[in-house]
């Protein structure tokens, strides 16, 4: 079996990989589906997106016997195969309470006096498998260790495209040529605006608003809604384009040209002396109700602020667009380009 934590990425595996088969739609199961699992039931549990496991799998809705007995979902997981495959990065936990590391894995199977193997993945599919520009953007979000922060984008990798934007009206026109010429693109945000409900009319609300430009939110249902596909389709449907994702739509996803408005939660700021600089995360432009809980640390704040964008900027296989609402970051960001503009 194959699980996750992601509504949208299970739903459309099985809308996609199960088309036409209830068998195979049943291969497809969330992280708390595993309370009530025989132990070693099946021989192997491929564990996908495993850094959005979960403390515990139960919620409100769990049945009071089930909340009695609740164990950590780590450990459904490894007792519900003989073999269960963790695949995981730990620089897009996004949530708080997401705790799937390399390290809580580890501990939890050497409790249970399990062999450990741990694979380090060094080659990659995602953005159309450039190493150089997943290393870019770690070093540019500061989720590397190393001395040296943001380094220029020059091309480096004749393969994946980078460029930055001076408008959401330039971000959406360029993405749609993108679209004309036949290929994928979508564009995301940071949770910096409200995110409105379907009016009575089945409308959608534009609550991404940056100057004269507006655009609605992806829907949150699953149901379509004014034309719009619903939110675990969003990605995948052509009808997506006209929203602006969300990290939670957007992870676990990939389509050819990848459009990011990195919102007012995450400017630059160079140093008052005029050498060097950083960036600031204002928790204040959040709209993340999760995230803004009083329970969540200023330090983990601005770490999953960190780790959501850099799910947004590495969703594209063959280019990404950058656009920020702040006049400085996007100097900032422009001049990491080195003076190197796309074709369109």
């Amino acid at each position: 079996m194959h699980a996750t934590g992601s509504r949208s990425f299970t739903q459309t595996l099985r809308k996609v990989a199960g088309k036409g088969s209830t068998r195979t739609q049943g291969l497809f199961k969330y992280f708390n589906n595993f309370m009530e699992a025989e132990r070693n039931g099946l021989e192997v549990l491929i564990l996908d997106e495993a850094h959005r496991i979960r403390e515990k799998s139960v919620d409100r809705y769990a049945r009071k016997e089930l909340r009695e007995k609740a164990r950590a979902q780590v450990d459904e997981l490894l007792d519900a195969a003989r073999v269960p495959v963790f695949l995981l990065d730990q620089n897009q936990v996004v949530r708080p309470g997401e705790m799937g590391t390399p390290d809580e894995i580890r501990l939890a199977a050497e409790a249970k006096g399990l062999e450990v193997r741990q694979i380090d993945l060094t080659d990659q599919f995602r953005s159309g498998g450039s190493l150089a520009y997943i290393e870019w953007v770690e070093r540019l979000l500061g989720l590397r260790d190393v001395e040296d922060g943001p380094q220029p984008w020059d091309g480096v990798d004749e393969n994946f495209e980078v460029d930055v934007v001076d408008s959401p009206e330039e971000l959406e026109a360029r993405l749609q040529a993108y679209r004309n010429a036949g290929k994928g693109a979508r564009m995301t945000a940071g949770y910096c605006w409200p995110w409105s409900d379907p009016r009575d009319d089945g409308s959608l609300v534009p609550d991404v608003t940056i100057g004269a430009w507006q655009r609605p939110w992806n829907l949150r249902g699953e149901r379509s809604v004014g034309g719009a596909p619903p939110s675990p389709l969003w990605a995948t449907d052509p009808a997506g384009f006209g929203q602006v994702g969300c990290v939670y739509t957007a992870q676990g996803f990939e389509y050819d040209w990848n459009g990011v408005i990195l919102g007012p939660d995450l400017i630059w700021r160079q140093a008052a002396d005029g050498g060097g600089g950083g960036w600031v995360v204002r928790r204040a432009e959040s709209r993340d109700g999760e995230l803004t809980k009083k329970s969540v640390t200023e330090g983990q704040f601005e770490r999953l602020t960190r780790n959501t964008y850099k799910v947004l900027l590495t969703r594209g296989m063959v280019g990404t667009l950058i656009y920020s609402t702040d006049e400085e970051t996007r100097a900032f960001l422009r001049s990491l380009m080195s003076g190197r503009r796309l074709v369109t």
